[in-house]
């Protein structure tokens, strides 16, 4: 009878009986019948999977795509951003961008960079002849200009390259930087605040934005509104120069990477996750081009995932970017050996506590971490999950081509990932 017990015991821990768990709720589920679902399950450092269902599919990630970014950064950088690269040149101070998004961003820590900036007299020319990017990446929605989700990739953003306005009340609203107060248009038609397509130009009506509440719009940036913000908050000119600089240069840190790290995981920020591919190129001496550092991140350090993916921007913005189920647990199985688990845990979401699973997996200590991928008809989720027996799980789960509402879709898999972990 002993041997009974021990036999079950065993099989209820096993592959097998995780792999007849998935396989079962996915045939019953209603929910998740007309759409592409692919998932994989793999125990901690594990090699086979545990639980497969069209794993070796390929789906789009949306931002999902943010976990490839992050480890491209983990791969390059230290415990501290790059922020700028300088030369002294006689009399003149020529400074060039990295990447680096903190640069008076409203939500990151101060950045160093300001204050040597603030700090120099010399004659300040800003250089941005190693940026080879456009300005949005490839299958962005150019519709969405004018959503905080999508602000513009640059070579030295500053303020996040978003204009930020709260409502004060009274149909009062603040810009910031203040920069932008000659720039607004009151307009009755609009809703909110909308900016024009083409240039910075900010329509409002009387109720532009309720008390108490933020609108981030992205601004159109060029390498002349570049030196005009940094112009008007250093209170000093900063003139602009489209030169080469062959040689080595000088670098000053701006601020600790696992503070761009977390936020751009809690709150899935899109542009931190463009500019981080950009800080990748600089620090592997490329040009600041996403798809050169994409190609280099590959084939230095992802070389060995199961299926090589298709991977074209840093957020997961684009409609391009394609990645099966069992290559995010290779390369979350990757992280997880670069990065310490408490560390780690505190970078992502965790569910029902923190960022954008503060919400899901409610009313009980948090047992998935995880990275949420969202885009209209598709929801992602990739991370790790605690089993009330103390195990740790790494999985992805991936859902596409859904009609349904994205609500019922993020409930199912909470629901199904709940009895993992109830289960086994």
């Amino acid at each position: 009878m002993r041997t009974l017990v021990l036999f079950f015991s065993v099989l209820t821990l096993s592959g097998c009986s995780v792999s007849h768990y998935l396989k079962r709720e996915l045939k019953h589920s209603t929910v998740l019948s007309q759409q592409h679902t692919g998932v994989s399950i793999q125990n901690l450092d594990g090699k086979k999977e545990l639980a497969a269902y069209q794993s070796d599919k390929y789906y789009n990630p949306a931002s999902n795509t943010k976990l490839f970014s992050y480890y491209a950064g983990l791969c390059a950088l230290g415990d501290s951003i790059p922020g700028l690269e300088y030369l002294e040149w006689g009399e003149l101070l020529i400074i060039r961008g990295t990447g680096d998004p903190s640069l008076l961003h409203p939500d990151l820590p101060h950045s160093k960079v300001f204050d040597f900036l603030q700090s120099r007299k010399e004659p300040i020319f800003f250089t941005p002849y190693n940026f080879e990017n456009k300005r949005f990446g490839p299958g962005w929605a150019w519709g969405d200009y004018n959503d905080y989700y999508q602000p513009e990739v640059s070579p030295l953003p500053v303020y996040g390259n978003i204009a930020r306005f709260t409502g004060e009340g009274s149909l009062k609203f603040k810009a910031s930087p203040s920069f932008w107060n000659k720039s607004m248009v009151f307009d009755t038609t609009a809703s909110g605040i909308e900016r024009d397509e083409t240039q910075n130009l900010f329509h409002h009506s009387k109720l532009a934005v309720p008390q108490g509440l933020i609108q981030d719009v992205p601004v159109r940036m060029t390498d002349a509104l570049t030196v005009q913000l940094l112009s008007d908050t250093l209170k000093r000119e900063v003139k602009l120069i489209n030169i080469p600089l062959e040689i080595e240069l000088k670098k000053i840190n701006s601020i600790p990477s696992d503070s761009l790290y977390k936020r751009m995981m809690q709150v899935s920020d899109n542009m931190l996750a463009e500019q981080l591919m950009l800080l990748y190129a600089s620090a592997n001496g490329l040009p600041l081009n996403t798809e050169k550092a994409i190609a280099h991140a590959v084939k230095q350090h992802m070389s060995d995932l199961p299926d090589r993916p298709v991977w074209k921007d840093g957020s997961g913005l684009s409609r391009y970017n394609l990645f099966t189920p069992r290559t995010i647990v290779a390369l979350l199985q990757k992280i997880y050996q670069k990065v310490p688990r408490e560390k780690l845990f505190q970078i992502l979401p965790a569910g029902g506590k923190s960022g954008t699973l503060g919400n899901l997996f409610k009313g009980q200590e948090p047992f998935v971490y995880a990275k949420t991928g969202s885009l209209s008809n598709n929801y992602c989720l990739s991370g790790y999950l605690i089993t009330k027996k103390g195990k740790t799980l790494v999985f992805s789960f991936m859902n596409n081509n859904f009609t349904r509402p994205s609500s019922e879709v993020r409930s199912e898999v909470a629901r199904i990932l709940t009895g993992l972990h109830n289960k086994f």
